[in-house]
């Protein structure tokens, strides 16, 4: 009996590498992020808070696009018109960065590019794909035409912050979990942003208050697929890219600070990536 598993095994797991020798397609996402403000009262009122909040939730809910063979992809927004950055007087604004960003990955030789754009300059970030502990779960469930299974990835994650007056900076370590949906219909090692590294396309993340959802896929486009690495910007790794991220916060954070000072608490704008 085992002999025929084993068999029957071999057989299967071999038509399934050679269908993903020939596979390519374009999957199609909409990500989405729970926004929920706590600010003082004498500042914003409920109303203000809400409209904020909405603005808020709205600016997250983007669409990409993930064209894919088995060794390659790239993963970018879907070009919209340009919009003002939301406004709800009283000097409050809000604008929303890594907007042009271009995100390149190569599974054979598991490096990634991504091409990005922060504090007006344009960076070329190149390293080394994670190879992440995912835990394969049993539970399965339907995602459009796809049978989709669980898997889970738990890290200890160390984050910088802030008291009410932005005064005191303390790390925080926590735990942070990670649910992906995948399809071995569609077997790729690949899914959007950096998530990946199961065996079946990735068609949903689920990561405390963000979700990215996959809402469409063609497989075999009759279009022949367009993948480049990205070449525009000043290349620099991960590591370094991270450490000017930081420092810039750092900044921002104080001239917040200031602005606070120079304008009793009356007015503030949101910046978020970019």
């Amino acid at each position: 009996m085992k002999a025929k598993y084993f068999l029957f095994s071999f057989f299967f797991f071999g038509i399934v590498s050679a269908i993903a020798q020939d596979f390519n397609g374009i999957a199609t996402y909409k990500t989405h992020r729970s926004v929920d403000l706590k600010m003082d009262s004498t500042q914003m009122n409920v109303e203000m808070q809400a409209s904020l909040q909405a603005q808020l939730r709205k600016q997250f809910q983007k669409e990409y696009t993930l064209s894919f063979t088995p060794s390659e992809s790239i993963y970018k927004e879907i070009e919209k018109l340009d919009t003002p950055a939301p406004s709800l007087g009283g000097g409050i604004t809000i604008t929303v960065g890594g907007l042009s960003d271009v995100l390149y990955k190569n599974l054979k030789n598991s490096q990634y590019a991504r091409q990005t754009e922060f504090i007006g300059k344009e960076f070329l970030v190149k390293d080394s794909l994670a190879v992440e502990d995912w835990v394969l779960e049993k539970e399965s469930k339907n995602i459009g035409e796809y049978i989709c299974f669980k898997a889970t990835l738990t890290k200890e994650v160390t984050e910088e912050t802030y008291n009410s007056e932005l005064e005191d900076i303390e790390m925080v370590t926590k735990t942070r979990v990670t649910t992906a949906w995948y399809t071995p219909q569609i077997p790729v090692q690949n899914g959007p942003e950096m998530y990946g590294g199961l065996p079946g396309l990735i068609l949903e993340i689920s990561e405390g208050d963000y979700s990215i959802l996959c809402t469409r896929v063609t497989l075999n486009p009759k279009e022949p697929l367009k993948i480049e690495v990205p070449k525009k910007g000043k290349e620099i790794s991960q590591t370094k890219f991270d450490v000017i991220k930081k420092e810039k916060s750092r900044e921002s954070i104080e001239m917040m600070k200031s602005n606070r000072k120079s304008n009793d608490g009356k007015s503030f704008s949101i910046k978020i990536g970019g």
